[in-house]
C-alpha cells in the first residue's frame, strides 16, 4: 500500500473535554496519554528520519522515508491542536507535553542514528496488533465518546496501520542487524516507561480528579504489576480491582493482540503479513470518496 499524506482538518475550536468518553474513563485517559506521546514521539521520528535521509540511496526507500516523515508530521500537528484545546481549561498540561518532548530530545542528543532507527522500528512494529485491537472494537471504544476526539484517533490509528512497515524498511535499508535491534528492546521499554510516567504524573498533577475520574497511574505497567502482587497476598485486605479500559474486549482478542505484539519483535518480522483491522478499509474508502472523516460517527457516509 502506497502511503498518502492526508491533511484532515479537525475542529477543536469549542470546548473539548478531557473526559471525552465518560462511559470508559480509563480508555479516555489512555487515549489522551497517546495524544501527548504522539506529539513527542512523532517529533522525534521526524528529526531522526531527516537525519537519516542522506544515507538512503534506493529511490523506493527515499520515497518511503519521505511519506512516513510527512504522515508523522501531520499526526503531531493534529495532536498539538487537540492538546491546545485542553490547555484552555488545564494549562498545566503544556508543561507535561514539554517534559515528554524533553525525554525524546535528550535521547536524540545522546544516542546514535542506529539506536534511534532501532527504537522507532521496535516501537512502530507493535502498533499494528495494538491498533488492530482498538479498531476491531471501535464501536465500544470510540463511538460513545466525543466525535471530534474519537475521529482524530481513528484517523491516526488507521494511518499507523497504513505505514506499518515503514520504520523497519528504513532500519533495514542501512544494513543494520536484527540482533542489534532486538538487543535494544530493554532500553526502548525503559525509556518508554519513563515517558509514560511523565505523562500520567502530569495528568494527576494538572487535571483534577473530578475531570479525569481515575488515578492515571493505573495505566503504568509497573503500577499494574505492583497491584497484582498485592492482590496475591494471602492475608489482609486485598486491593480493589483496577479499572479495565478493555472490558468490552474478549479474552481471545486480548491474547491475539499480545501474541501479535510479541511476534512483532521477532527477527525478520514483516508487518506487511499481519492481519489488518476491517475498519481501516472502510475508513480509507470513505476518505477516497470525499466523505467526512473528521466527524466519523456524526456525519452521514457519502
Amino acid at each position: 500500500m502506497s502511503l498518502q499524506v492526508r491533511k484532515v482538518q479537525f475542529d477543536f475550536a469549542d470546548d473539548v473535554p478531557f473526559m471525552w468518553h465518560p462511559g470508559n474513563p480509563t480508555f479516555a485517559v489512555m487515549a489522551n496519554m497517546i495524544s501527548i506521546l504522539a506529539i513527542a514521539f512523532e517529533k522525534y521520528i521526524v528529526a531522526v528520519v531527516r537525519q537519516a535521509m542522506p544515507q538512503f540511496t534506493e529511490p523506493d526507500v527515499v520515497a518511503e522515508a519521505d511519506a512516513f516523515l510527512r504522515q508523522e508530521a501531520q499526526h503531531a500537528r493534529v495532536h498539538r491542536q487537540h492538546l491546545k484545546a485542553l490547555y484552555r481549561r488545564w494549562p498545566g498540561l503544556q508543561h507535561t507535553v514539554d517534559e515528554a518532548i524533553r525525554c525524546f530530545d535528550e535521547m536524540l542528543a545522546a544516542k546514535s542514528l542506529r539506536y534511534h532507527l532501532a527504537y522507532i522500528a521496535d516501537l512502530e512494529a507493535t502498533f499494528t496488533p495494538t491498533f488492530k485491537l482498538f479498531l476491531d472494537h471501535e464501536a465500544d471504544l470510540f463511538r460513545p465518546g466525543d466525535d471530534r476526539v474519537a475521529s482524530m484517533f481513528l484517523w491516526h490509528f488507521v494511518e499507523e496501520v497504513e505505514h506499518r512497515s515503514s520504520a523497519l524498511i528504513l532500519y533495514r535499508a542501512l544494513g543494520w542487524s536484527e540482533a542489534y535491534r532486538l538487543a535494544m528492546l530493554p532500553s526502548v521499554a525503559l525509556h518508554m516507561h519513563r515517558v509514560l510516567h511523565v505523562i500520567v504524573t502530569g495528568f494527576n498533577e494538572h487535571v483534577p480528579l473530578a475531570d479525569r475520574q481515575i488515578d492515571a497511574r493505573v495505566l503504568l505497567p509497573g503500577f499494574q504489576a505492583r497491584h497484582a502482587l498485592r492482590s496475591l497476598v494471602p492475608f489482609g485486605k486485598r486491593p480493589a480491582p483496577l479499572p479495565d479500559p478493555f472490558a468490552c474486549v474478549s479474552a481471545s482478542a486480548r491474547k491475539a493482540a499480545t501474541r501479535g505484539i510479541l511476534q512483532s519483535q521477532l527477527p525478520n518480522h514483516d508487518p506487511e503479513d499481519q492481519p489488518l483491522p476491517a475498519f481501516a478499509a472502510g475508513w480509507f474508502d470513505r476518505y477516497a470518496r470525499g466523505g467526512d472523516v473528521a466527524h466519523w460517527y456524526s456525519a452521514e457516509p457519502s
